[in-house]
């Protein structure tokens, strides 16, 4: 066989390199949409505590209602810590897209030290309300209340822990593309239980001391 064939299969063949260049894009794209699915089914499961808590907010029976335990101070500094935090983020965000390990890991650090004291002060919240007599189980009030607020409890403590392991990744994988796609989806998840905090410190805490 003459090297002009040869040479003329070799060009038509798929490059073995080509590939994997044309199945990440895919592969992304599908895990973008997968997890703004996931978001978007957080934000129902969100919608649907507000409309319990909308409903049972009258229900105390015979119990405090919200003006009577909700202390707002203490809510405005877990506020300050949660939009902090986001911030951080946001400048975690900027010194990833420029490559730079010790800001990274700085603002990293920073979002999970006010994270993690946002959980502390609602842990505060939470066991000076039992302690009290006032649990999940006094009221239905008080019952959709806890599974309100301790809801996104539970989701920042995930976030935190998701945190965690995206410091170790770039400390130990650097700045990889699809390492960077992680963190690109966690900096969405965190900053989508900023807005549902802002939402419950309206909803939940502002005018349930205002009625």
């Amino acid at each position: 066989m003459s090297a002009a064939p040869l040479e003329a299969v070799s060009a038509n063949a798929p490059s073995s390199q080509a590939i994997p260049s044309q199945a990440t894009p895919s592969k992304r794209i599908i895990i973008g949409y997968g997890f703004w699915i996931f978001l978007l089914s957080d934000v129902i499961l969100f919608a649907s505590f507000f409309a319990a808590y909308a409903v049972l907010s009258t229900a105390t029976a015979g119990g405090p209602a919200g003006r009577q335990i909700f202390e707002l101070r203490n809510v405005a500094i877990e506020t300050a810590c949660l939009l902090a935090s986001s911030f951080a983020c946001g400048m975690a965000s900027l010194a990833v897209a420029q490559r730079n390990q010790k800001w990274t890991q700085l603002a990293l650090l920073m979002t999970g030290l006010l994270g993690f004291a946002f959980l502390v002060l609602e842990f505060h919240e939470f066991t000076g309300l039992v302690a009290r007599g006032d649990g999940p189980t006094r009221s239905a009030f008080l019952t959709a209340f806890f599974t309100l607020v301790g809801c996104h409890g539970l989701h920042v403590t995930v976030g935190l822990l998701w945190l965690g392991t995206m410091m170790a990744q770039f400390l130990a994988k650097g700045f990889r593309q699809d390492i960077q796609y992680r963190f690109l989806c966690f900096s969405l998840f965190w900053h989508a239980l900023d807005i549902i905090w802002v939402a419950i410190f309206s909803l939940v805490y502002l005018v349930g001391v205002s009625t």
